[in-house]
C-alpha cells in the first residue's frame, strides 16, 4: 500500500529531525538522571505511545485541526510545559531521597506502580510535544499516496517509522545519561546533585517549551 521509496525518504525526514533532541529527548534525559535506567526505559516506552497517539489523531483528521487552531496549539503546548515544570520540581524536591531507589531498597510493591506511572508521564509529554504536533500535522501527510485509497491506514503505518526512530534514540540517550547517573549513585552528594540536575533539566525544558514555538 506504501511505497518503499515513501518510507525510505519518510524514514529519512524522520531520522533528521528526530536526532535534533527536542522535549522528549531532553525529557528522557533528565528523568534518567533524576531516577536511573528503568524510568528512563519506561519514558522512553511512555513517549512513543504518546506520539504514535499524535499519528491517530492525524490519521482520523483531529491533527490538522491542532495545527491550524492557534489557540488549541497553545493550549496542547502549555499544558506539556507546565507537567513538565511539575515534574522537574518533584525531582529537585526529591533529590536527596534517590540513595534508596539507586541501590534498590524501594518496597517490592513500588516498581510495578511507579512503571506504569512512568509510562504515563512519558505518554502526557509525548502527547503534548509541540515538535510532535507539527512534524505528524504537517509533515506526515505529504508522504501518504492518496492515489492508492486508504489514506487514515497509510499514515498509520507510515507513522510507526518515526515511532520505532524515537524508541531506538530516546532508549540510547536514556540509558547513557543513566549510566553517568551511576557513577554519580557511588556518593549521596554526588547522587544528590545529579537528582537535582535531572529535576533543573525538567524545569527548564518545561519553560523552554513554553515560550517558544509558532509566532502566528
Amino acid at each position: 500500500m506504501v511505497s518503499t521509496d515513501r518510507v525510505l525518504a519518510f524514514a529519512a525526514m524522520s531520522l533528521l529531525v528526530i536526532v535534533i533532541p527536542g522535549p522528549s529527548v531532553l525529557f528522557v534525559i533528565g528523568r534518567a538522571l533524576a531516577h536511573g535506567r528503568r524510568t528512563a526505559v519506561a519514558t522512553a516506552l511512555g513517549n512513543v505511545f504518546g506520539s504514535y497517539l499524535l499519528v491517530v489523531a492525524v490519521a482520523v483528521g483531529i491533527g490538522s485541526l491542532v495545527e491550524r487552531s492557534v489557540t488549541v496549539y497553545l493550549t496542547v503546548k502549555l499544558v506539556g510545559a507546565a507537567y513538565l515544570v511539575y515534574l522537574g520540581v518533584q525531582a529537585f524536591r526529591h533529590r536527596k531521597e534517590l540513595k534508596a531507589s539507586a541501590t534498590g531498597t524501594q518496597q517490592p510493591t513500588e516498581p510495578t506502580r511507579g512503571d506504569l506511572r512512568t509510562v504515563l508521564d512519558g505518554a502526557l509529554v509525548g502527547v503534548t510535544n509541540p515538535k510532535g504536533v507539527v512534524f505528524f500535522a504537517a509533515v506526515l501527510p505529504q508522504f501518504v499516496d492518496h492515489s492508492a485509497g486508504h489514506v487514515p491506514l497509510q499514515m498509520l503505518l507510515l507513522g510507526l517509522v518515526p515511532i520505532t526512530i524515537g524508541l531506538v534514540t530516546d532508549t540510547l540517550w536514556g540509558l547513557t545519561a543513566s549510566a553517568a547517573r551511576s557513577w554519580f549513585a557511588r556518593s549521596d552528594r554526588r547522587l544528590s546533585l545529579i537528582g537535582g540536575a535531572g529535576g533543573c533539566t525538567m524545569i527548564g525544558l518545561g519553560v523552554t517549551v513554553a515560550v517558544t514555538g509558532r509566532a502566528d
